[in-house]
């Protein structure tokens, strides 16, 4: 769908009340989760900096650490997985 990015974003969250609230957040927009602390996304740059606002208001700035990686279509079709590592599908209509 036009206008999305692909994102990986992972996490580093030392509270399990904060490290809950932030991978519901990501559910919340869309993200699938590939590893414990790291999800994948299709996402509008808008939903990004919704996003991005959420997740500042969950994290502790002192012991927390939130990446966002966004990848281009080029960087995106190199991706190497192995094992159960599956590519996620762009979502249609997604509802937020």
């Amino acid at each position: 769908m036009r206008g999305r990015r692909f994102v990986v974003i992972s996490y580093d969250i030392v509270d399990d009340r904060r490290r809950l609230k932030t991978a519901k957040a990501l559910l919340d927009f869309g993200g699938r989760r590939v590893q414990r602390s790291v999800f994948e996304c299709y996402i509008t740059p808008a939903n990004l900096e919704k996003l991005r606002q959420r997740l500042q208001r969950l994290i502790e700035e002192s012991e927390d650490s939130v990446r966002f990686y966004l990848l281009c279509d080029e960087c995106q079709s190199v991706i190497e997985r192995m094992g159960q590592a599956e590519p996620i599908d762009e979502p249609g209509l997604l509802i937020i």
